[in-house]
This record gives C-alpha cells, sequence and structure tokens, in this order.
C-alpha cells in the first residue's frame, strides 16, 4: 500500500547547494520546486539542473516528487525533463480541471514508456476557487496519489484573512478531506506555514490539520522538520491500541463472531479495524 510522508520539503529547482543537501535534512519527501521559487527568467537553467539532479542521484532516497509551472506549455516541458526513474511524482499547483490531469497522465505513459520507468504519482494542488469546486474529480483522477493544499494562492483568491486558530480554514481542509477519502486515495497534505521562526504556532497548527484528517503537511525550512514529523507520529500509546484493536478484530472473525468489542466494551468493526491499521502502518513508515 502507498504511503504518503509525513513530511515534505520544498527545495527550488535553480539552487544545486541545496538540492545537495536536501536528501539529509530528514523530511520523509522532498518536493524539487520549479514553480514559485524559481524566477521567470531562470525557470529553463531550473528545469535543467533538476533534470541532471535526478538523473545523478541515488533513486527514490527520500522520494522525491517535482512541482511543475502551472502554465500547460512550461508544465509540459518540465514533466518532459523530469520523468526518470526515481521520480515519485508531480505536485501539479492550481489543479481546477480533472481533464488536464488526464493529459498529464496520457503524457507520462508515453515518457515512462521511452524511459523505462513506471508508476509516476500526481498530487493536484488546491490553490483557487476553481480548484476547490472541481475537487471532487481531482480526486478521483488517474494516478492522483494525494491531494495538496495551498493556503497563501487560496487566501488571496477567497479574500480569506485567517484568525490565529485558522477558524476561517476548517470548513475548506475538510472538503480536501472528504474529497480524499470518498475518492479511496491517500490522505491530503497539509500546507506550508509561513512563519519560520515560530515552531510552536507550527505545532499547533499541524495538530490541528490531524485532528481534521491531515497525515502530512510541507514545509518551506528544514527547521520545521521535526515538528511535524513529531505530530504526525502516532504516540506508543496509539500505537498500541491500534494493535490491540486490530489483535481482537481478527480474533474474533477467525471464530466467526459477529459482535466484537475491545477491552473497554467498545464496539469495533471493519472501519475502526482499518483505521487501526493505518496507525500501524504510520507507525511504520515514522521508524524507517
Amino acid at each position: 500500500m502507498h504511503m504518503t510522508a509525513r513530511s515534505y520539503l520544498y527545495v527550488p529547482g535553480d539552487a544545486p547547494e541545496k538540492l545537495a543537501k536536501a536528501s539529509g535534512r530528514g523530511a520523509d519527501a522532498l518536493i524539487v520546486d520549479l514553480e514559485d521559487a524559481v524566477a521567470p527568467a531562470a525557470k529553463e537553467s531550473a528545469r535543467d539542473i533538476v533534470s541532471k539532479w535526478l538523473q545523478e542521484r541515488e533513486a527514490g532516497r527520500p522520494p522525491t516528487w517535482v512541482r511543475v509551472n502551472a502554465n500547460q506549455d512550461l508544465m509540459e516541458n518540465d514533466i518532459a525533463a523530469v520523468v526518470h526513474p526515481g521520480l515519485k511524482g508531480i505536485y501539479v499547483p492550481k489543479a481546477e480541471d480533472a481533464g488536464v490531469l488526464e493529459e498529464i497522465a496520457r503524457l507520462l505513459d508515453q515518457l515512462e514508456t521511452a524511459r523505462e520507468t513506471s508508476g509516476v504519482l500526481l498530487a493536484p494542488v488546491i490553490e483557487t476557487a476553481a480548484g476547490l469546486q472541481a475537487i471532487f474529480d481531482l480526486a478521483a483522477a488517474p494516478r492522483v496519489s494525494h491531494l495538496a493544499i495551498g493556503e497563501g494562492d487560496l487566501a488571496a483568491d477567497l479574500g480569506i484573512t485567517a484568525s490565529d486558530d485558522e477558524r476561517e480554514w476548517l470548513p475548506i481542509r475538510i472538503q480536501v478531506v472528504i474529497a480524499s477519502a470518498a475518492a479511496g486515495i491517500q490522505p491530503p497534505s497539509g500546507p506550508a506555514f509561513l512563519d519560520i521562526a515560530n515552531l510552536e504556532a507550527l505545532r499547533a497548527s499541524t495538530r490541528r490539520l490531524h485532528q481534521l484528517g491531515f497525515r502530512a503537511r510541507s514545509a518551506i525550512h528544514p527547521a520545521q522538520i521535526p515538528v511535524i514529523n513529531e505530530v504526525f507520529t502516532p504516540s506508543e500509546a496509539e500505537v498500541a491500541a491500534a494493535r490491540r484493536v486490530v489483535e481482537l478484530y481478527e480474533d474474533a472473525i477467525s471464530r466467526g463472531s459477529g459482535v466484537i468489542a475491545d477491552d473497554q466494551g467498545r464496539m469495533i468493526d471493519e472501519p475502526i479495524a482499518r483505521a487501526a491499521r493505518r496507525v500501524l502502518l504510520r507507525s511504520e513508515l515514522a521508524s524507517r
């Protein structure tokens, strides 16, 4: 089963020195950025840098995604340059149309055949009102691994000014979680936290995301990674409780019992057991 990472570190695509150090920063995955982090005049050179880096690095350590440009011409050239063995997937910014994702999937089919690779995934980034409106179709598109949310651009598009407790984002974030669950894809990844120095505020924000059903978030600075990883790592108590639920459920099923309860007398059914298995899988991810 494919599992999303807990933390995704953004790395500018035009900064070879940062790319060289990125794998050792502690993030579960990298997002090499060809979009916002790269000035218009540097787009072509950044594409060449990232293409070369992907072909020369140790494949898959850590899993690497590339955020391409939203402009169609730039996007196609970006994708053509970065599809090589070891690429985990493509972050598609300002995703609004499932038809575009289908076109990208067809392009990936061709590139994978030509370059003897396979399995490149897509992560649509919800950053506009149109993207929110199309979110269920985007989540169900081919190759989509998980959704991500870009709240900086989305705030500008919607006119949102968020409070410290981020209450204004609640109805929007829950839509992203619901669309992900309905499509049967992985839980979504949360937005970058822009106040790099305020790690306690990052922790509180990330806990709110976790409570809503997010299981990852992006980082824009290596200092944020330990906090994000900590919040999205199940505690020892959570792992023990999940393991007990799975044991009880599997034992009852093996005995043909239709009535299952945990040690506190609470009913256990397949969805509860499935959620417990997810906790165990996330714990395994954290221990790698």
